[in-house]
């Protein structure tokens, strides 16, 4: 086993056009093409954000979470099966990558060698798998579960479709978060006779939880708001039961909201409207939560 070779991340400072002086015209015309780009890119979601409420708001009520979906009247459908789907896929995703992710960027950043062939090719699969589009990951997670004998459109082929999606940015960010421990608490660590694994354990990976549950929030509600893998796995449009194991059928509120928005019935546009409203919310606490996380283990330090 390799020893610890993790090296000081240096301080990175902002780049502005104002801190290093340029006044010329062609700075001036980018900056302002900069500003002009986020500012269509801000105007767009506010409208979208603002259309959305406007046309769902009618039926944010009780009856989206405790009814189950219906297909002849949008007036009385919800998305109870679709929330409980969406929290089992979630749960067994974060069970599936988070442990195997953590591990890998581990093993990455702390013990394999920067010389190591293996390891190089690794580290290279790992970040240009993160930009294999989602649909692919449906395509492995099936071929998965049949070759194990797993129905398809299970929750368990469900989260690892999933899990094999976010697996790549919990690695990345996993290893970066371990890239920032100071240097000072592994060599202090080896100092007092502690093994490599044990100053992982006991000193760099907690000190690195702030950044991996931070990163890991994210990646999971990107996985939230997914639906490409799971509708290539099958994920049922028509449910009307609780999810309630591993290998119970599952719809989540993604493929919720495409069957309703791809409906004739103006009721269900607002059905999809207002499912996607609650969507938002819980991917923006998901967010919210990530950044409170980070926040706390900041300022504790």
């Amino acid at each position: 086993m390799a020893a610890i070779t993790a090296e000081p991340t240096a301080v990175t400072r902002p780049l502005t056009a104002a801190s290093h002086g340029e006044r010329n015209p062609q700075s001036l015309i980018f900056l302002i093409l900069l500003w002009a780009s986020l500012a269509f890119g801000i105007l767009v979601l506010v409208v979208l954000l603002v259309n959305t409420v406007l046309e769902g708001r009618s039926r944010i009520d009780a009856a989206l979470f405790t009814n189950y979906t219906s297909q002849i009247d949008p007036a009385t459908a919800g998305a109870r099966a679709a929330i409980l789907g969406t929290a089992w896929v979630i749960g067994t995703t974060a069970l599936l990558a988070i442990p195997i992710g953590v591990a890998a960027a581990a093993y990455l950043e702390e013990f394999a060698s920067k010389t190591s062939r293996f390891a190089r090719l690794v580290e290279l699969n790992v970040q240009n798998l993160a930009a294999v589009p989602a649909i692919i990951y449906g395509m492995l997670a099936a071929a998965a579960a049949v070759a194990v004998g797993i129905p398809r459109n299970t929750v368990i082929a469900g989260g690892l479709a999933l899990a094999l999606l976010i697996l790549p940015v919990v690695i990345v960010a996993t290893r970066e978060a371990l890239r920032a421990v100071p240097q000072e608490i592994r060599q202090g660590s080896l100092a007092l006779g502690a093994s490599p694994m044990q100053t992982l354990t006991r000193q760099t990976l907690p000190a690195a939880v702030p950044g991996i549950a931070t990163g890991t929030i994210l990646a999971l509600s990107r996985a939230m708001g997914e639906a490409a893998p799971l509708l290539l796995l099958g994920g049922l449009v028509f449910v009307k039961f609780d999810p309630n194991g591993l290998l119970s059928g599952f719809t989540t509120m993604p493929i919720q909201i495409f069957d309703w928005a791809g409906r004739s019935q103006v009721a269900f546009q607002e059905l999809a409207a207002a499912a996607s409203i609650l969507l938002l919310v819980l991917v923006i606490a998901m967010n919210g939560l990530a950044i409170i996380i980070r926040n706390k283990f900041t300022t504790g330090r």
